[in-house]
């Protein structure tokens, strides 16, 4: 079995796991995805290179083209679609409130924070494991 021992969910339950970002919002997400989930000493928002950390996360997504949709495991997207992950970074606030407790075929997701970024020609998923 090609995905042995993870066995993929069907397509369809997806969109239950799965919530839309804005641009600016998946760019957020990206750059957080730079911090420590455990005992977190320099938040991006913190420190002394955000800007250049926040260019870096633009210049990934900018592969995607002006068209991209983003998506995230985030539960802070489910009022909508644009939460502020660098205000928040992963410790400490309503953002840290990512996808937790679920076993899905095989995958624990404990602290996980996803980003899937889809254009016309390619798809991105960029994910960080949390220690639980």
């Amino acid at each position: 079995m090609p995905a042995y021992p993870f066995a993929p969910p069907p397509a369809e339950r997806f969109p239950a796991y799965l919530r839309p970002l804005e641009r600016a919002a998946a760019v957020g997400a990206l750059a957080v995805m730079s911090e420590e989930w455990q005992f977190e000493p320099a938040p991006v928002r913190s420190r002394p290179d955000r800007e250049a950390v926040l260019a870096d996360a633009r210049t990934l997504l900018d592969r995607y083209g002006p068209d991209a949709e983003y998506w995230t495991n985030a539960v802070a997207a489910g009022s909508g679609p644009a939460p502020d992950f660098v205000a928040a970074g992963l410790r400490g606030t309503a953002s840290y409130t990512f996808l937790t407790g679920v076993y899905v075929n095989g995958l624990d997701l404990c602290d996980d924070l996803g980003l899937i970024a889809v254009s016309a020609d390619e798809v991105g998923v960029f994910w960080s494991v949390g220690a639980c």
